[in-house]
């Protein structure tokens, strides 16, 4: 089993796996809400195994969100940004998202430039600003990881993957959408996700269909999650980067 190393990379605690000795390829993954860079460490065994040969030209890195939740009781949790739980919980009860669709959570911008930075720092330690970039994350940070590829500062990656994420920033996406022509998005929900309703994985789903964005849309009967056919659906993705 590869090593994870702990490391600060640019302005962000990272967890950071290498497949082999001498990776090419950045692979950023953002954890969610109330979560930490722990979180999704361990899907980069599971894709290194799916990948077989081609998982040593992968570097994993799995940044840690800056914002600590320890004084809400979470003291192992982190935020790219605060999140008014109270508010989401009676959006999801009135099944309406216009307001968490169209607003501009305080903080996302600080996370972006944070996390901009990391990647940037990535991908020089791999090669330089040619280096194949993957880029994703979970709820919040799957939020992120696309608020970063529509208006960060580093070049659109190859992959973007979206595990139960949903649109926040509807305007300034919608205006940067067009970006993406040339990235495969990869979107996976579960219909029965309480957190993030499904509903709100389809707007998302169709933001990008309507900017002619390709996306690999997946949903899958279960909760706030992320299931094994969207592994194994990503590991092929990464594989068809590698073979380019």
């Amino acid at each position: 089993m590869p090593e994870a190393l702990r490391t600060r990379i640019a302005s962000l605690d990272c967890i950071v796996v290498d497949g082999g000795a001498d990776p090419s390829i950045g692979v950023v993954i953002c954890h969610g809400y109330g979560a930490s860079y722990d979180d999704l460490a361990g899907l980069s065994n599971e894709w290194i195994s799916l990948l077989g040969d081609q998982g040593g030209k992968f570097r994993f890195v799995f940044p840690d969100a800056p914002n600590s939740l320890a004084e809400l009781g979470m003291p192992q949790g982190r935020a790219w940004w605060p999140i008014n739980m109270a508010r989401l919980a009676e959006a999801v009860q009135a099944a309406d998202f216009e307001e968490l669709h169209e607003h501009e959570p305080p903080g996302v911008t600080e996370a972006r430039l944070a996390l901009c930075e990391t990647i940037e720092a990535v991908k020089e330690q791999l090669g330089g600003a040619e280096i194949p970039l993957v880029l994703g994350g979970f709820s919040q940070g799957a939020m992120l990881a696309m608020d970063t590829a529509l208006r960060g500062s580093i070049a659109v990656p190859q992959l973007l993957i979206q595990f139960s994420g949903t649109v926040i920033c509807r305007p300034h996406w919608q205006q940067a959408m067009k970006r993406l022509s040339e990235t495969a998005v990869f979107q996976s929900h579960g219909t029965i996700d309480p957190i993030l309703p499904y509903a709100s994985a389809e707007t998302l789903n169709q933001m990008l269909l309507n900017a002619g964005v390709e996306n690999h849309f997946h949903s899958f009967q279960g909760p706030h999650t992320i299931d094994l056919e969207s592994v194994t659906v990503t590991a092929e993705l990464l594989r068809k980067i590698a073979a380019s």
